[in-house]
């Protein structure tokens, strides 16, 4: 394969599966001994990742550099939004927080002026790499920001990169999403569509062809494959938690337990939650079960409570006085029963918060669970820590504003353990494996549970079998040697307008 080629997987809706898909593309490629890397020019998530060179970047990113087998970067994804209400957004630059801006001053020209730095960041990846598989944002169709687009079609038109349109069939009317999305786009935008990609299909695809061979002779444009829908597959959403929080089991393979009782985990579903794939590691062990809950009375049978990292801990504070959490943590340190807070979570569980930072709220009383204060600056640290707990290695990332002034309690990573109460600005440590396995020796016992860890689970070992799995439905389920030809070539010539194209 020459250098430089590529192709931009977007899709008719958000979470319709335009990650897992630039992932399995981009494992696939890299089986075929092609030197691919993933990019997506402006995400919007909170949840996040470091690289090694101290660069914050989508996680969804991350996990596509692991599929590709290469180190992830701040090129990978130069634009990132941090939501920190309905109306603003932190955004980070090339890795770096730049400021903080509402939705309007956003797409009222920051976004544009941005547009030149996407695109070289591009141009370099692709100077590097045979191929860039380009991640869209949204749906291209969304013709009310079409004029600052710099991760859809604004994107592709500057590569010349065709797309691959994504559409969720397990939604319904995909049909409709695949027409309706073509007839919304410009000419010059409509001819780089090459095609569509039909994702999470349940049944017998014969009964699908027909709607298939309709769509040809209404879009002149052809349907690259249709994806099985794979159960356990959740990996590093970016838009949000997909699941509902009530009695959910994050994804993963459920194993019977080692030992004679599962350990039941709650994850405190707190506003504006960051990373909350901390605990996909917790769900990936034998007879762990986890759920995200709201409301106290979920505590209850729980042996260990996570209160996850957040973009605003006061907020979060706040939301969890209000609705009752708080007490019902409180109560659980009086009895010695587990509780984890990680980052943002940790901040929570301290005795002082001083904000003028994040919230601008000023002082506020944390829960008084940890001897610790947090003055937020306005530097963000981003780093890649390697340490020990419980005798065990761990390592970790950390991404916050808020600066820990630990004054007691038993050393924990970079925080403190109190009793039963642990608390540590380290993202990622629960996916060191002789680390979890302690830790969570440390909760059954205090829980007063007969659970054991399983001796051999490998998080990095389940996380490529999930990637494998995405490359085998992309070379299983997809026409192969169509992308490959468009990731060579280009967007196919002579492909037919559908009107009525996108408004003046």
């Amino acid at each position: 394969m020459k250098r430089g080629g590529g192709l931009l997987v977007a899709g008719t809706t958000s979470d319709a599966g335009k990650s897992v898909v630039t992932a399995g593309i981009c494992r696939w490629l890299v089986r075929q001994g092609v030197r691919v890397a993933p990019f997506k020019g402006q995400n919007m998530s909170l949840n996040s990742f470091v690289t090694r060179e101290g660069a914050e970047i989508g996680r969804a990113q991350a996990m596509q550099a692991q599929a590709a087998r290469v180190e992830p970067t701040a090129l990978m994804n130069p634009v990132l939004l941090k939501p920190g209400s309905d109306r603003s957004s932190q955004v980070v630059l090339m890795g770096k927080p730049v400021g903080e801006l509402s939705a309007r001053g956003y797409h009222g020209g920051r976004q544009q002026a941005l547009f030149g730095t996407v695109v070289e960041c591009l141009e370099e990846l692709r100077s590097t790499y045979d191929a860039v598989i380009c991640e869209g944002a949204g749906s291209p169709a969304e013709i009310n920001l079409r004029r600052n687009d710099i991760v859809n079609m604004g994107i592709a038109r500057a590569a010349r990169f065709p797309v691959v349109v994504v559409g969720d069939i397990d939604r319904g009317g995909v049909f409709a999403q695949f027409f309706g999305t073509t007839a919304l786009l410009a000419p010059e935008d409509q001819e780089l569509v090459a095609g569509y990609l039909v994702n999470k299909f349940r049944g017998d695809v014969t009964l699908l062809e027909p709607g298939l061979d309709m769509l040809l002779g209404l879009t002149g444009r052809r349907t690259f494959g249709v994806l099985p829908y794979a159960h356990g597959l959740g990996i590093d959403e970016e838009d949000g938690l997909r699941v509902s929080l009530r009695g959910t089991v994050r994804e993963s393979v459920v194993a019977p337990p080692v030992g004679e009782d599962v350990l039941r985990v709650a994850v405190c579903a707190v506003p504006l939650m960051s990373n909350f794939t901390d605990v996909d590691a917790l769900a990936a062990e034998p007879g762990v079960v986890v759920r995200f809950v709201d409301r106290p009375e979920e505590l209850a049978d729980a042996d260990l409570v996570v209160v996850p990292g957040t973009r605003g801990t006061v907020r979060a504070l706040a939301w969890l006085r209000e609705r009752g959490l708080a007490d019902a943590i409180v109560r659980r340190a009086a009895e010695g029963r587990p509780v984890l807070g990680i980052c943002g979570g940790f901040q929570a569980l301290g005795e002082h918060i001083e904000d003028d930072v994040e919230s601008r709220a000023g002082e506020v009383a944390g829960l008084g669970l940890l001897p610790v204060r947090v003055r937020f600056a306005p530097e963000k640290t981003l780093a890649r820590p390697v340490g020990e707990a419980l005798g065990e290695r761990v390592e970790g990332y950390e991404i916050h504003h808020g600066v820990a002034d630990v004054r007691g309690g038993e050393p924990f990573l970079d925080g403190c353990r109190v009793g039963a109460v642990w608390g540590t600005h380290w993202h990622g440590s629960l996916e060191s494996d002789g680390f979890r396995r302690a830790f969570l020796a440390e909760v059954a016992r205090a829980a007063g549970r007969r659970f054991v860890p399983a001796p051999d689970t490998s998080f990095g070992a389940l996380r490529e079998e999930q990637l494998d799995t995405l490359g085998d439905l992309i070379e299983e389920h997809a026409d192969t040697d169509a992308l490959w030809k468009l990731i060579e070539q280009g967007p196919p010539t002579g492909l037919p307008f559908i009107a009525p194209g996108a408004p003046s």
